[in-house]
């Protein structure tokens, strides 16, 4: 194992150790809350922590998975491959219409059914949510005004959206709430706490699939009971998952699969589809990726050169009289734009004159 992986598995068992007490923090708070408002909140953290500790537990098994394959000799060529670069990723206007019955919205009849509701969105392992909204049949469209945004995000990303429920209507275990929690009892050692934190979260389950690819004989034994879960509880209603071809300058309408039927407590009736705008940007747009000395064919004299530095940046090659110009901000000498491949070249760099 080489310098860089074991700074990457220090980093994630960093991660997971904090996941586990916002869990447990999380898991306290629920038990405590009075406020339905407050246990609502507290049981989407917990949500979304069993989401996060999943997620990083199962990238910490593929990691560890791969060094085994590597030290077993089972490597990848040893030829150089050219990857693209990471980007950022935003999603904002997460609006999801609702198709209440005729005698519901219009004539106002039958019980007012309200539930909570809030998005949960998975990159990688990164995972984000969104605010609680309250939605009743006064509503025509579930809206989040959240702008998610995820970073160094790879060209061949799966983007999860899942759309979680819960009634406001008081729950029979809501009397449960002062039961003294058992994750209180965990032991001290951090392996006990995670494997404990992993059976909590594979229990009460987020329904996301994160951390996924773990083998029934790979997982740890329970080494204490999963906490009982307290409170208002969470259910999927419905998830869409979105990829580099839905990105789009522009609001777009995609299809959502759902998972609820009429008959659920949590249920709303979504239309089947969900309206957002999805933005990329890659690195590679707002900083250099290649910069170095350029020889560039003179616009006066056409048999001379200009020896000058130059700076990629996106789809423009920006070039200075020196490397010091460059970095005090000093306004190039010559903007080129690589927008096609000319017929014939005018600007010319060996293959060692830039790096």
């Amino acid at each position: 194992m080489d310098i860089c992986d074991i700074n990457a598995d220090g980093e994630l068992q960093r991660q997971i150790e904090m996941e586990v007490r916002m869990q447990e923090g999380a898991s306290r708070l629920l038990a405590a809350c009075s406020q339905r408002d407050q246990a609502l909140e507290a049981s989407k953290s917990l949500l979304t922590c069993n989401a996060r500790l999943l997620a990083l537990l199962g990238q910490l098994q593929r990691m560890r998975e791969s060094q085994v394959l590597q030290r077993m000799g089972h490597r990848s060529s040893d030829a150089k491959e050219t990857l693209p670069c990471t980007g950022k990723l935003a999603i904002s206007g997460l609006r999801i219409p609702l198709m209440w019955k005729d005698s519901e919205y219009f004539k106002n009849k039958g019980e007012l059914h309200q539930c909570a509701v809030f998005c949960l969105l998975q990159c990688g392992k990164d995972i984000r949510d969104t605010n609680l909204a309250v939605v009743d049949r006064t509503l025509t469209d579930i809206c989040f005004e959240d702008t998610v945004l995820f970073t160094e995000v790879e060209p061949g990303f799966q983007l999860r959206v899942e759309l979680y429920s819960s009634p406001m209507a008081d729950d029979a275990s809501s009397g449960a709430r002062r039961l003294s929690l058992l994750g209180s009892t965990l032991g001290g050692q951090s392996g006990r706490r995670i494997r404990a934190a992993f059976d909590a979260a594979t229990a009460c389950g987020s329904g996301s699939g994160v951390g996924g690819g773990e083998r029934a004989e790979d997982q740890p034994p329970a080494l204490a009971p999963a906490p009982v879960t307290l409170g208002p509880r969470f259910h999927l209603l419905g998830h869409t998952t979105l990829t580099m071809d839905h990105v789009q300058d522009s609001f777009k309408t995609h299809d959502l699969s759902l998972t609820a039927t009429e008959d659920s407590p949590f249920w709303l009736p979504l239309y089947g589809s969900m309206c957002c705008r999805l933005v990329a940007q890659p690195a590679c747009m707002t900083r250099p990726v290649v910069t170095g000395r350029l020889r560039v064919k003179s616009t006066a004299d056409a048999d001379g050169w200009e020896d000058m530095y130059g700076v990629l940046r996106g789809p423009t090659l920006l070039c200075y009289q020196c490397e010091k110009d460059m970095q005090s901000d000093e306004l190039p000498l010559l903007v080129i734009p690589v927008n096609k491949i000319p017929s014939d070249g005018w600007c010319y760099a060996s293959s060692s004159s830039m790096t």
